[in-house]
C-alpha cells in the first residue's frame, strides 16, 4: 500500500467554526499533513487570526475568513473570495455547531430553530455552493462533523439530536446526489472530548465524568488529536469509494450497551 492513498498536499481545506476546540483540531491535522486551511468563524476577527497565528506557528499554512455559515449570501460572497485568493476548495467540512441544553418541553420555538438552523441548514448551504467547484472539477471531499445523538437521544439535547440526525441522513442524500461526479460526502460522529468546554466536568467524582469514563470501553475522554486520522482518511484519496457513511470516533461506546455501575 502507499501512503500516496493518504497524502492531502497542496489541497485547500475550508473547516467552519474551526477558530477552537475540534474544528481547529481537525484544521490542523490536515494543515501538518501538508493542506492549506482555511479557517472560519463568525463571532470575531480575533478569534479567527489567533487561531490563523497559531497554526501559522506549527508551519501551517493558513488563512482566515470571517463569514456567517447561516447566511447564504455570505457564504456565496466568501466562497467566491476564496476561490478567487486561494483557489479551489478541494475539502469541505462543516463543523460550525451550537448547542442549546433545554428541556423540550421548556425548550423556545426559536432556540429550537435557531440549533437547527446552524446545525443542519448551513451545512446544506455550503456543501450546495462549494460543490459547484468541485462538480466542474470532477472531484471533492465533504465532511460533515455529525454526533453520536446522530443515533442516540439523551435529556436536555432534543433540537441539537433532531439537527444531528438529520445530518446524518442530508450526508446520506448529498453522497446520492454528488457521488457520480466523483465527490465523496461523509460524516464524522465524535464522542465525548477533552475541550476546554468540557474541562469543568472532567475532575475525578464528578457525576459526569464517572459516566463517560464508564460507559466508554476505551475508559476515557477523547483528545482532539484522535480526530485528526479520521479527517485524513475521509479527505485523501484513501476514501474514494466511501461514500455517505458517518464515521464514529468514540471510543466504542456506540459498540456496547454499557455495564453495571459494580462491575470493574
Amino acid at each position: 500500500m502507499s501512503l500516496d492513498l493518504f497524502n492531502v498536499e497542496n489541497k485547500i481545506a475550508l473547516i467552519t467554526g474551526s477558530t477552537h476546540g475540534l474544528g481547529l483540531a481537525m484544521a490542523k491535522g490536515l494543515g501538518l499533513a501538508g493542506a492549506t486551511i482555511i479557517i472560519n468563524g463568525n463571532s470575531s476577527q480575533d478569534k479567527i487570526d489567533k487561531a490563523v497565528a497559531e497554526c501559522k506557528a506549527e508551519g501551517i499554512n493558513a488563512i482566515g475568513y470571517k463569514f456567517n455559515v447561516a447566511d447564504e449570501t455570505e457564504v456565496i460572497d466568501a466562497i467566491s473570495k476564496i476561490e478567487t485568493e486561494v483557489g479551489a476548495i478541494d475539502i469541505l467540512i462543516n463543523n460550525a455547531g451550537i448547542i442549546k441544553r433545554t428541556p423540550l418541553i421548556d425548550m423556545e420555538v426559536s432556540d429550537f430553530k435557531a440549533v437547527v438552523n446552524i446545525d443542519l441548514v448551513s451545512p446544506f448551504i455550503v456543501s450546495k455552493h462549494a460543490v459547484k467547484n468541485m462538480i466542474s472539477r470532477n472531484q471533492g471531499k465533504i465532511i460533515n462533523i455529525c454526533s453520536m445523538m446522530s443515533e442516540l437521544g439523551r435529556n436536555n439535547v432534543g433540537a441539537y439530536a433532531a439537527a444531528k440526525g438529520g445530518l446524518k441522513m442530508l450526508t446520506q442524500n448529498m453522497a446520492t446526489e454528488w457521488a457520480k461526479h466523483n465527490i465523496q460526502v461523509n460524516g464524522i460522529g465524535p464522542g465525548y472530548f477533552a475541550t476546554s468546554q468540557t474541562a469543568p466536568i472532567r475532575v475525578d467524582g464528578h457525576p459526569f465524568n464517572d459516566f463517560i469514563i464508564s460507559r466508554t470501553p476505551a475508559a476515557r475522554w477523547g483528545n482532539p488529536e484522535d480526530l485528526q486520522g479520521a479527517t485524513i482518511f475521509l479527505s485523501s484519496k484513501a476514501s474514494d469509494f466511501v461514500n455517505g457513511h458517518v464515521l464514529y470516533v468514540d471510543g466504542g461506546i456506540l459498540a456496547t450497551i454499557g455495564k453495571p455501575a459494580n462491575e470493574g
